[in-house]
């Protein structure tokens, strides 16, 4: 048995942590999920999606306050304290770039949803479901392998969200001729295309804490 193992083995099952953790990480698929659902939607019905994201987005970043308090709390932790750190941030970092998308489409009227913008929301909630898979993986750590599955699956699908907003703006850039569509559409791709950049930010805090425990 290593010596991370014997840790795990002394340290008394947490209460706090990773219920926390599964928290934020279960309310982060229902706002992948919400904003994909609201792209989907009649424009008439989107503006009740955007207030649930909004609200999803402010309770992830109240679970995120919540877990730093507990960390100043607690002298003993599951694994690293930065690590607990690292992975709630980004967690958060990934809710913030969701509701960002959602607050854009908003304020700058987006009404005609592209194909491209479904394709990044439903890419970003495929990421979202494996950001679950894995955390949920953390209480034990039986089955390392599901967590770097599930980071694998993550990376594959950034670099498939790279593909689907390149060729999105060149067409944005070929098709469109109104400077203030270019832009706003642009804003909206690249912002939906980040939040796939920190799922994968997540998924390496993931691989990371995997590492230290296998």
């Amino acid at each position: 048995m290593s010596l991370n193992n014997i840790f795990q083995f002394l340290v008394p099952k947490d209460k706090k942590f990773f219920p926390l953790f599964e928290q934020a990480s279960s309310s982060l698929i229902l706002l992948a999920q919400t904003l994909h659902e609201a792209v989907n939607a009649p424009k008439s019905e989107r503006e009740e999606y955007y207030k649930k994201i909004e609200d999803l987005e402010a309770r992830i970043e109240e679970i995120t306050h919540q877990t730093n308090l507990e960390l100043s709390r607690n002298f003993i932790t599951p694994f690293d304290r930065e690590d607990i750190h690292s992975l709630i941030t980004s967690i958060d970092n990934v809710a913030g770039n969701l509701y960002g998308a959602a607050s854009r489409m908003k304020l700058y009227h987006v009404d005609k949803i592209t194909k491209s913008i479904r394709k990044l929301t439903e890419i970003n909630l495929e990421a979202c479901q494996n950001i679950d898979v894995a955390v949920r993986e953390l209480r034990n750590f039986k089955n390392i392998k599901n967590i770097t599955d599930a980071c694998a699956r993550i990376n594959k699908l950034e670099n498939k969200s790279d593909n689907v907003y390149d060729k999105a703006v060149a067409e944005l850039f070929e098709n469109e001729t109104d400077a203030k569509n270019i832009i706003k559409y642009k804003e909206v791709l690249s912002v939906l295309e980040s939040a796939t950049d920190k799922c994968k930010s997540a998924a390496s805090v993931l691989e990371q804490i995997s590492v230290k425990h296998s």
